[in-house]
């Protein structure tokens, strides 16, 4: 296969060698080295970084395409699997497509191919012939997933609808939390997400995603309680031993700090 230097990658994707290094160094990617020790970077090296333009070119900030294709990246059975994806930035997420569904790829969510303001005024519609059943939940729950972009109002309203008729329903509460957090709700955010480790207790999602509001809160010491329930649930959550690492170190635990830091790059890795 063949191998290509820095400035070759710069020049074929037009990106500064800064940044390709930067790349290298959070272990995005891993290059070979010649007997010089300079950088080799093959094909599915160059798939990645033209990706990762792409993402910046879209004002997507440079720690989440980490996080975010680093995530991908392990969910692959073969790197040729990148050449056959498409992915970009919608709004505030990213988005790949196999051309046979879309989903986000840090969690796995996959998104709905319909058009929200179609569905928004026919479930209106439809409202009153609404029975509270799961099945019907479940519909607000996928309208609610495709409206959050462009109508996170109008989300929040959907994922409410899906709660009142089911009310265990833990992943619109992690959702419906989510919108609340980011839009300083941060009251309802922290009923919805302690709603969902009630409801779903082995989840390590709303965990994490409780952590991150908690430090949102200036509650490190509790942030730091909810990452390390949402590790105990899945030992494999990079993004949560990274957040870890980070609060234990601004408490002065290095070493812990360290040992979940350590951990998170070589999860990125998939090491």
């Amino acid at each position: 296969m063949k191998r290509f230097s820095t400035n070759e990658v710069a020049n074929i994707l037009n990106l500064p060698n800064s940044r390709i290094r930067s790349f290298v160094r959070a272990g995005f990617i891993v290059p070979e080295r010649n007997k010089r020790r300079t950088l080799q970077f093959n094909f599915h090296d160059l798939l990645f970084l033209k990706t990762a333009k792409s993402l910046l070119d879209s004002q997507v900030p440079t720690k989440k395409i980490i996080r975010m294709l680093s995530s991908l990246k392990r969910r692959l059975a073969d790197e040729k699997q990148l050449a056959r994806l498409k992915i970009y930035a919608d709004g505030r997420r990213i988005v790949v497509c196999d051309g046979k569904a879309r989903y986000q790829p840090d969690s796995g969510q996959f998104l709905f191919d319909f058009d929200p303001h179609t569905v928004l005024e026919a479930a209106k519609l439809s409202s009153r012939k609404l029975t509270k059943n799961v099945h019907v939940a479940r519909d607000w729950f996928n309208q609610a997933c495709e409206l959050e972009e462009k109508s996170p109002g109008e989300a929040m309203d959907a994922y409410r609808k899906a709660l009142e008729m089911d009310p265990t329903m833990s992943e619109a509460h992690i959702n419906l939390g989510r919108l609340c957090h980011n839009a300083g709700m941060l009251q309802e955010s922290e009923k919805h997400y302690r709603g969902a480790t009630e409801i779903n207790p082995d989840d390590a999602t709303p965990h994490y995603n409780l952590g991150v509001l908690l430090e949102d809160l200036k509650h490190p010491a509790e942030a730091a309680r909810s990452y390390e329930a949402a590790i105990d649930r899945d030992p494999a959550f990079a993004d949560a031993h990274y957040n870890l690492g980070l609060i234990l170190d601004a408490l002065g635990k290095k070493k812990e700090a360290f040992s979940h830091l350590r951990t998170a790059r070589d999860l990125y890795l998939g090491k």
